[in-house]
Order: structure tokens, then sequence, then C-alpha cells
């Protein structure tokens, strides 16, 4: 469970931590920033190839810069991140543009225009499935010295394909992960909303079980001291002094709260209970016989008899209460048996009667146990919830960090 309740982020991590250059949320701009950059500097590659080794005529200028601003442009939007959900045809026709724009002007341009097979071959893998994309890949690369090196020898070929190769692989590599980026960005942001919603569902669900008890309690305390006060003042004096500790416990119970889901101990949360049902004239019987319980098992079933009870407390008209608590090998067995149900005598088969019980089976399901309660064939409301005495490995918290917010309306 978190340790605090409310989930905010740390100046280091608000500005961006010592051992990160930029702040989470620049990310993605800074990664799409450097692929612009990138392709900004493979068509200007090829636009000094021009004018440095050709005849730099205006006309061929402006061919050479008009054409690597449209490739340029093809390329800018092959690698945003809209471009992965292209549907193929239009992927295609891109690729077939780039192709013309990639082999065409090498008619007029000659060797000088051969980096733009670079940019070309990372658009093979951009658009194309793997099967088919990597095979073409290779295709392309293996086939951008042929010219080269019949004109400038082998090691001019060999400076090729090593360019193309590598030009395509960066530009490919950059895209993919820009597009990473950009999704754990996404990602981060979607966990940071899911744990704050888990916090608030923690906070409510504990405010529900830890306080709806203590506030029954006062007010069963409250009705019993108002009753007391004309006929037996000593006894209401006593009950007030009780109604004071149980106060006490409840302003206590919030200020935990805002930390954090404290242990409870069933057989500490039994006593509590017996001496609470018996102030309301309920006979009650506690039977706990359990060993020493891992503290996570020890809280969950506490806090299930502690909801029966505030059940008890609120929607019955109990006479008789019974509390039993056994362990085996394996698992523990906590049963809330108590007359006093509305509709007596008509079996009850849901599982949970109301949103307390159903924080209870989350609780519960998230340790490796579960929770049944309903009105049986004799009319009894029993409640029994089984766990594990150790809690699922990886969940050992589990049954105090989730929950779910509402206030109970249980049968009981």
């Amino acid at each position: 469970m978190p340790d605090t309740f409310r989930i905010t982020e740390s100046p280091a991590d608000a500005e961006g931590s010592p051992h990160t250059s930029v702040p989470p949320a620049l990310a993605p701009r800074l990664a799409r920033a450097i692929m612009i950059v990138v392709l900004c500097c493979y068509c200007s590659i090829v636009i000094l190839n021009v004018l440095t080794y050709g005849s730099a005529g205006a006309a061929k200028v402006a061919v050479c810069v008009g054409v690597v601003l449209v490739e340029f442009g093809l390329q800018f939007a092959l690698t945003s991140p809209s471009a992965r959900s292209w549907p193929l045809r239009r992927r295609l026709v891109t690729l077939a543009a780039q192709a013309v724009l990639t082999y065409l002007p090498a008619v007029w341009f000659g060797l000088n225009w051969g980096s733009m097979q670079g940019p070309f071959a990372a658009t093979v893998l951009l658009t194309l499935p793997n099967r088919v994309a990597w095979p073409l890949f290779g295709l392309v690369v293996v086939g951008s010295p042929v010219y080269p090196t019949i004109e400038s020898g082998p090691l001019y070929g060999a400076y090729i394909l090593i360019s193309i190769a590598l030009g395509g692989l960066v530009i490919y590599g950059l895209t993919r992960l820009t597009d990473l980026v950009r999704q754990l960005h996404d990602t981060r942001e979607q966990l940071a909303r899911m744990a704050v919603t888990q916090e608030r569902l923690r906070f409510a669900r504990d405010l529900h079980d830890l306080l709806g008890y203590s506030l029954s309690t006062i007010t069963l305390k409250g009705e019993l001291v108002s009753r007391l006060i004309p006929t037996r003042p000593e006894v209401a004096a006593d009950e007030t002094t009780s109604l004071l500790l149980v106060a006490r416990q409840a302003l206590a119970d919030v200020r935990l709260v805002s930390r954090g889901y404290r242990d409870m101990s069933l057989r500490d949360e039994a006593e509590s209970a017996a001496q609470v049902l018996m102030s309301a004239d309920v006979r009650t019987e506690v039977d706990v016989q359990v060993d020493r319980l891992h503290p996570v098992v020890d809280t969950v079933l506490a806090t299930a008899l502690r909801e029966g009870v505030t059940n008890i407390l609120r929607h019955s008209k109990a006479e008789v209460c019974t509390i039993k608590a056994t362990s085996g090998t394996e698992t523990v067995l906590l049963t809330l048996l108590n007359d006093g149900v509305a509709n007596e005598g008509v079996p009850d088969t849901r599982s949970a009667g109301g949103s307390g019980l159903g924080n209870l089976r989350t609780r519960l399901t998230g340790i490796g146990g579960e929770l049944t309660a309903g009105v049986d064939e004799e009319g009894m409301f029993r409640l029994v919830a089984r766990a594990p005495l150790q809690p699922r490995k990886g969940e050992a918290r589990a049954g105090t960090a989730t929950g779910a917010p509402d206030a109970e309306k249980s049968p009981a």
C-alpha cells in the first residue's frame, strides 16, 4: 500500500531528475526535433553534392532543390507518428512517389544523387510489412553501389553501399525511437492517472471500512446514553466515557487513512466487536482459534469482521451473534453468524449484498481468498471469509491497496 495518500511529483520529477537531460513532457518533442534535423542534414548533403561536384547551373540547382524539398516533405510525413496508421494503399503510393523522386533525377545528376537512396531505403522499412520490407531494403542497399562501382571504382562503390545502409538504418531507427518515446510518454501519463484513481478508491474504501464501524458505534452508544441518563445516570456516565474513547479512535483512524491503511488484528477486532455488540444487547459468542497470522491476512480478516459487525448494527435487529475463526494448514476461515435479518427465512444466495461487502471481496480476492455472504435456510445471515495463511506472491499488499467507494447496503 502506498505510504501516503497524496501522489505528487517531486521538484526533481517535475523539472527533470538529475539523471535526465529534459523533462519527460518534452521528450517526444525533442525526439521529433532530432528526427527533423537529421532529415534536413541528409537533404542538405544531396544539395551540396550537386553544387560541389556537378555543374552548378541555375536550372539544375532549382530542380535539385525542388525535388529535395518534395522528397523531404514525403519523408517528414512518413516519419510522423500518424503515418503508422495509414492504410496500406496510401503507404504504397507514397513509396512509389519516393522511388520516382529517388531514381529518376539520378539520370540527370548522376553519382551526386546517390545518397538519396538512404532515405528511400528507410521508407521501404517504414511503409511495408517486415516480411517484405527487409528483403527489399537489402535489395536497395546491395543494388546501390553497382553504378558507382562501374563509374568510379570499387572503393567509391563501397562508400556508397555503407552510406546508403547507414542512412536508411539511421532514419528508420530514429523514427521508431521517436514512436517509442511518444508511446512511453503516453503510457506514463496513463499510469499516473490510474495511480491517482486507484489512490482515490483506496482512500474512499479505507474511510468506509474504518469510520463506518466507529460512527455506527458512536451512534449506538449515543442513543444508549440518551436512554440511560434519566434512569441510570452512573451507567450513562460509563457509556459516555466509552463513547469518547470510540470518538478518539475514529479521529485517529481519519489521520491514519491520510497516511495509509494501518495493520489490524483479528483477535483485537473480535474482542472490540463483542463489547460493542453486547452494548447493543446482542448475545455474542466469540471463538477465535488462530495462530499468529501474516499482517496482511490479519488486517483483511479484521476488516471483514469489522464490516460484518457494522452491517449488524446498521441493517439488522440481531439478538444473537456468533464470531468464529479457525486456521488450517493452508487457510484461515472467519465466520460471522447473526439473526434479525430482513426477509427472515428467505435464503439469500448473493455473494455480497452491498458495496461494503464488495470492498471486502476485492481485498480477499487480492490475497487469494474469497468471501460469501447471504441468508441461509434457517434465516440467519452468514458471512464467511476464507483467506490463505500467506498472501499470493507479488500481492502481499493487494488486500489493502484496492477497493471501491460507496456506502454499504448489506442485507445483514
